[in-house]
């Protein structure tokens, strides 16, 4: 009989706690569904684009290293990441953490936009691991992609025994393929590979399969299973790693509790809560995205009505450089962008006040206190009335 068996007998490869998730968990599974659908269908610039996937890679790696405890931070790791950050002698050990799980990343998100199939298996979370610790500072007996021979403790937690290991680690891929985790309801299938690669992630903090590296690998492992859900955009998968990192103390309380109660439905529950309020957060940045350029449209369309002159060119570029959120003095408003200032440098002392009662007078600007704001809130409404452009 395998040692595992009785040392920890909870490691069984079953997902029957799912069945015991609080009416909460499953309606925050639904939501991250419906969330990743929408984030999947939002219409972006591809630049726009772009620049949103490197900020969550760059998120998604700062949070997956720092959490074992690198210093670099996300403006160090988005230079590591466009070549104009090089880390000084001392810290170059963290520099090179964080470009293997740059690297690590970048591939899996390239295979999975090329449309290539990977599942997971042995030989896979092998190759994660030696990836991550290639290069690095690590314990001494350990070989990266290699399964450990050894025992191992963890703040007091003892790993699977390492005559198992092996044997677990092909179990665990072997479980994470199987049809446990499918469905045909595609919504009921989301819900499943979120939690698979919960699973996934929960399952290798028990095995602790590696001399080193363990908790980097789970995380890309994690990564791996939703950047390869059709239903996940990329971005996306980045989250729960970010989560772990934002909440540390309770991802390491979560993760010790859900080793004694032999149970998995709390961190399930704790890892989907977050994933759900990082998805959130991200709409909120698309949607913020999406609106500068229906505001940037509107005021287009609102310009044009009038007669083509340096003036109107001028109060277009003035309502465009108007902060979002905060209203902008009388004094201010002509020094809010260099080639506005250019502009102003060379009209009279009222013509400032003409450009803003017209703007006012046209609906996209409006009085604020004691100054003016771009009127956004005119994009919130079906039924905003629209001034009369005749004047």
């Amino acid at each position: 009989m395998r040692r595992y068996l009785e040392s920890h007998p909870w490691i069984n490869f079953e997902a029957t706690d799912l069945n015991d998730l609080p009416p909460k968990t499953w309606m925050l599974l639904g939501e991250a569904s419906a969330r990743c659908e929408q984030l999947a269908r939002a219409p972006l610039r591809p630049d726009v684009a772009e620049r949103l996937y490197q900020i969550a890679m760059v998120k998604g790696a700062q949070a997956t290293t720092a959490i074992e405890g690198n210093t670099l931070t996300e403006e160090q790791v988005a230079g590591i990441l466009d070549g104009t950050f090089k880390a000084p002698p001392s810290r170059a050990y963290q520099e090179r953490e964080v470009r293997n799980v740059l690297d690590a990343l970048q591939e899996i998100a390239d295979l999975v936009t090329e449309g290539g199939e990977f599942p997971v298996t042995k030989d896979l979370i092998c190759d994660f691991n030696r990836r991550l610790l290639e290069g690095t500072e690590h314990e001494p007996d350990a070989r990266p992609g290699a399964v450990r021979t050894h025992e191992v403790v963890v703040a007091n937690y003892r790993g699977a025994p390492a005559q198992d290991c092996d044997y677990l680690l092909d179990r665990l891929a072997q479980w994470l393929e199987s049809e446990t985790f499918k469905s045909d309801d595609p919504e009921i299938g989301f819900a499943l590979t979120v939690a698979r690669a919960v699973y996934a992630h929960l399952y290798m903090a028990w095995l602790h399969p590696f001399g080193d590296g363990n908790g980097r690998t789970a995380r890309l492992l994690e990564f791996k299973i939703l950047a390869c859900s059709p239903m996940a955009p990329v971005p996306a998968a980045h989250l729960l790693s970010n989560h772990y990192n934002l909440t540390r103390d309770q991802y390491y309380r979560e993760l010790a509790k859900a080793s004694r109660s032999r149970r998995t439905v709390d961190f399930v529950a704790y890892a989907a809560e977050g994933f759900v309020d990082g998805l959130r957060d991200q709409i909120d940045e698309v949607s913020e995205l999406q609106f500068q350029v229906a505001w940037i449209n509107y005021v287009h369309e609102v310009m044009n009505r009038f007669p083509t002159s340096p003036a109107r060119d001028r109060q277009r570029t003035l309502v465009l450089a108007m902060p979002s959120d905060r209203e902008v003095s009388k004094t201010e408003a002509p020094m809010l962008d260099p080639g506005l200032a250019a502009m102003y440098a060379t009209t009279g002392p009222r013509t400032l006040s003409r450009d803003l009662n017209r703007l006012h007078d046209a609906g996209i600007v409006r009085r604020s206190g004691r100054g003016w704001r771009a009127n956004h809130a005119i994009m919130a409404s079906f039924l905003a009335p629209v001034a009369d452009q005749s004047s």
